[in-house]
């Protein structure tokens, strides 16, 4: 159970619920995971939602890398609801079962494409050394151009903040997916 409660919709301000509305707008209706802490603070909401509509909506990034990359982070963080959010649009972008079973079991998958396999060890780089090797970055430089390597890299940090702020805030998945195996250990 989350340690913060939901705001009630009758409670919300009038900032709120503009800023609430719009990030229901293109999150199937719900204000979910991270934006349910983050409203309680309009301006942080705000400004997170910008920023995850650029990355999510309007990044050049492939849509499988781009999930990817989240799962990576989602895993590292053993982050219950991020895994569980994008996992299903993991899967909808072309990753495959067996990539989420692996990397639940934190092995090395194996992988489809040679930009998978670059996403993998750039993100594990970053995470694991905080920092990225010159041979890396030229790497990702070649498969991906300088937008890409920019685009990726803020991915892993988006995503390592919102995984920070849902295990801090300890924020619940569905009771039905609680009992199932779709979560991390």
């Amino acid at each position: 159970m989350t340690r913060v409660p939901d705001v009630e919709a009758g409670e919300l301000t009038r900032e709120q619920k503009r800023i609430s509305e719009e990030i229901a707008s293109v999150r199937g209706g719900y204000v979910r995971g991270p934006f349910a802490i983050w409203i309680r603070i309009p301006e942080i909401a705000d400004t997170a939602n910008k920023l995850g509509n650029a990355l999510r909506l309007h990044g050049k990034l492939d849509r499988r890398l781009f999930e990817l990359t989240i799962a990576i982070v989602a895993r590292d963080w053993s982050a219950q609801y991020e895994w569980f959010a994008h996992m299903k649009r993991g899967l909808a972008a072309g990753l495959p079962q067996d990539l989420y079973e692996s990397l639940r079991a934190r092995r090395i998958p194996e992988f489809a494409s040679e930009d998978e396999k670059i996403v993998y060890e750039v993100v594990n780089e970053l995470i694991h050394t905080k920092t990225l090797s010159q041979a890396s970055y030229d790497r990702a430089l070649r498969e991906f151009g300088l937008e890409g390597v920019i685009e990726l890299v803020t991915d892993v940090g988006f995503y390592t903040m919102i995984a920070m702020v849902l295990n801090a805030f300890d924020v619940s998945v569905p009771e039905s997916v609680r009992a199932g195996r779709e979560l991390l250990s």
